[in-house]
């Protein structure tokens, strides 16, 4: 991904409709500044697309946009997937974790990490670290519309730029909601997404995109093997360590299988997952240049594909008999694997890159198992081990260097893994974090929710 330019409350009536007159008058004076900056942006805007660069401007616009959409149908696969591969009985709340943290992360996004994940240190700032975010801008004064919504900009406006990246964002939470999924209390989970996303996500996103300190010694990842999903799957490592595992997993007899309860399902999540990842690495390009949006869509998929293969065979190997979620991983691992590199990467390395993260996958969830850390769908096997990976097969095939790939992706994953540990730590010690022996056994559909997902009338 290239970088971009810049930049259960106890009366909750009350706490609503405060927040709606507060957000009301907000809204009321940005309507005022806009109608008064209106007509000289108008004649700015009308300039440029009357010019001659206005026509590959619109179609580089709209792919990133449709790319956007891609990236959030991901977030349905996301939901089909970790709900498919768990218990029956805690359908419901994984479903409404992952309508949450797809709220919550795009509008904290919104708020404060946008800025934070690019904060103009391209433009000569030396904290290249750590920046503070601030609230996205709600309009543009004078001939501000020109330098934000045409070229002047990028190949895309300043709105398409963000809300592509928003569609990133609530990724890393998401990987940790599978991996601590049938066991977690909600209230607390919530708590926890809302910072990860809003606070911690943007830091180790800026070191690279936003022109921080790993930009400045050649660390490459294209479309975020470390900065989305080893970010994501070692917070999951995180926070796992921290809950310990499901009730009755780990015995002294050995391992007791918890059998997911729709593999159908969890079939249905991995190609829609496949379908989006072509904008999450297409649209990465932040064009619609033809050769190489093309080139990505070909590693891409074929990396997938080499994925499931390598997985499929084995652990058909391993385990004497072809396991479909083991497949069905390997797909995800490989496509996790080639996003780092899909830009330099070419099609045949692409996949042998794919082959080896499905190969990796399957021994990464045995160990996992093995150690005892609990991951119901496979998260950090899939999103961290992989993701590692895949930003180290940019320097074996793609010629970056093995030193700065290697450092770049142990930073982040560390930053990942000790803060999200910190955060779950946190909350353990104050609101606690697990649900009761009875509220696990019972399911958290009920639980938590009361209802569950599916009934059969008498």
């Amino acid at each position: 991904m290239k970088n971009t330019r810049y930049l259960n409350t106890w009366k909750p009536g009350i706490f609503l409709a405060v927040s709606a007159l507060l957000l009301g008058g907000s809204f009321a004076l940005h309507a005022q500044d806009a109608a008064a900056a209106a007509e000289p942006a108008k004649d700015a805007y009308k300039e440029f697309m009357a010019g001659p660069d206005a026509a590959m401007f619109t179609v580089n616009n709209l792919w990133i946009l449709i790319s956007a959409a891609l990236v959030f149908i991901m977030h349905l696969g996301f939901s089909a997937v970790e709900s498919g591969l768990c218990q029956q009985k805690n359908t419901v709340n994984i479903l409404f974790k992952n309508v949450f943290i797809v709220c919550v992360g795009a509008l904290g996004y919104m708020a404060y990490g946008f800025n934070a994940m690019y904060p103009g240190w391209e433009n000569g700032v030396s904290m290249d670290f750590f920046a503070l975010g601030s609230p996205l801008a709600n309009s543009f004064e004078g001939d501000a519309i020109a330098k934000n919504m045409t070229s002047a900009y990028n190949n895309y406006t300043y709105w398409t730029d963000f809300i592509f990246q928003a569609m990133f964002a609530a990724t890393a939470a998401t990987i940790v909601s599978g991996a601590v999924a049938e066991r977690v209390k909600l209230g607390s989970f919530m708590i926890y997404a809302t910072l990860l996303v809003t606070f911690l996500y943007p830091i180790t996103g800026s070191w690279k995109w936003g022109y921080g300190w790993l930009n400045t010694k050649g660390f490459a990842d294209f479309a975020g093997s470390t900065l989305v999903h080893a970010f994501g799957g070692f917070a999951a490592l995180g926070a796992i360590l921290v809950l310990g595992p499901r009730k009755g997993k780990y015995t002294k007899d050995g391992i007791k299988p918890v059998l997911p309860h729709n593999l159908p399902l969890a079939a249905i999540g991995v190609f829609m997952l496949f379908l989006g990842w072509f904008g999450f690495n297409g649209g990465s390009v932040l064009s619609a240049d033809p050769q190489l949006v093309s080139r990505v869509f070909v590693t891409t998929a074929m990396a997938g594909f080499a994925g499931g293969m390598g997985a499929t065979f084995t652990s058909w190997f391993v385990l004497k008999k072809p396991d479909l979620s083991m497949a069905l991983n390997g797909i995800l691992a490989g496509l996790v694997g080639i996003t780092a590199g899909a830009d330099a990467i070419a099609p045949w390395p692409a996949v042998l890159v794919g082959a080896i993260a499905g190969i990796i996958v399957v021994f990464a969830v045995l160990f996992f198992d093995k150690i005892k850390v609990d991951d119901p769908v496979g998260a950090v096997s899939v999103h961290g081990i992989c993701g590692i990976w895949g930003t180290l097969a940019v320097y074996f095939f793609g010629g970056a260097s093995f030193t700065w790939q290697l450092i770049g992706t142990l930073s982040v994953s560390a930053f990942a893994f000790v803060a999200s540990y910190a955060l779950f730590m946190i909350l353990k010690l104050t609101l606690g974090i697990r649900v009761s022996a009875e509220e696990e056994h019972e399911g958290l559909d009920i639980a938590e929710h009361g209802a569950p997902a599916y009934t059969m009338e008498s």
